[in-house]
């Protein structure tokens, strides 16, 4: 008979999560619910998280990431079976560099089957023409990648190049870079900046091309009243599985859905 009580007193306990305290809620008290988020989406860990106000990046599901030379030991499998769905990587600067790291990630993302795209930080000291030619001579005509990249902003901590053209001239000069990108690749291209730069040189006036805009604090729809955009990098301290150490994040500004159809009309693959 005492076996017969002890052991209902074991099941009892397993049926109330191994002998822990179940605490209930009072009839009167509200339970407030959790903070928005689609469910399915994917929300990423971050070193220096932020805490939103009104949207966050976690009500998109498509994200992707940045790279460039900072970024090494990547495990671009391990990162798609994450969700990330396309990577843009820094493939040149100016009219002489490239990104030493460029063709491992390039080989990287494609083995892994990630839609790929390479980005060309652009270069004050250097004309748009020189610039752009040092963009085709290095990276390929891969008729399934990502339109090619535009990163425009001012960089104040270059060792050598510090000029700060007027707004005209910037505008100017980014129409040349990207109509012979366009001409080359048959891809109207991407333009990443950010939110000073893009302030500065009035960018709302460059129409045609997709913006990726930067706005690590806040959505892009606060910071950039009224322009449209296509990519938003919200952090330069994310953590995904498969990369070691910090990474840029980015969302696609639409659904699984219109992201399928963006890719389509762009012929990526």
């Amino acid at each position: 008979m005492r076996y017969f009580i002890f052991l209902l007193m074991v099941v009892g306990l397993v049926a109330c999560g191994g002998g822990r305290k179940q605490q209930s809620v009072p009839k009167t008290q509200v339970v407030q619910p959790a903070p928005s988020i689609v469910a399915g989406n994917p929300k990423y860990a971050d070193s220096d998280p932020v805490d939103w106000p009104g949207r966050t990046p976690w009500q998109y599901p498509v994200h992707g990431v940045d790279v460039a030379r900072y970024q090494l030991g990547l495990d671009w499998q391990k990162m798609r079976a994450n969700r990330i769905q396309f990577a843009f990587i820094k493939a040149t600067e100016g009219g002489d560099h490239l990104d030493p790291e460029f063709q491992t990630h390039w080989r990287g993302a494609g083995r892994a089957g990630i839609p790929r795209g390479a980005y060309h930080f652009y270069y004050f000291c250097r004309n748009a023409a020189e610039q752009a030619q040092w963009y085709i001579r290095n990276v390929p005509k891969d008729a399934g990648a990502l339109p090619p990249v535009l990163d425009i902003e001012w960089n104040p901590k270059s060792p050598s190049c510090r000029l700060r053209p007027e707004a005209r001239k910037v505008r100017a000069s980014m129409r040349q870079f990207l109509r012979i990108v366009k001409a080359h690749y048959g891809k109207a291209p991407i333009i990443y900046t950010t939110v000073d730069f893009y302030h500065d040189n009035d960018l709302s006036k460059i129409n045609g091309y997709t913006f990726w805009l930067r706005s690590v604090a806040a959505h892009p729809s606060k910071i950039y009243p009224s322009q449209k955009w296509g990519f938003w990098q919200y952090s330069g301290t994310g953590r995904v599985p498969g990369a070691p150490g910090d990474i840029d994040l980015n969302v696609f500004h639409g659904s699984q859905e219109v992201w399928n159809a963006w890719k389509a009309r762009n012929g990526v693959q």
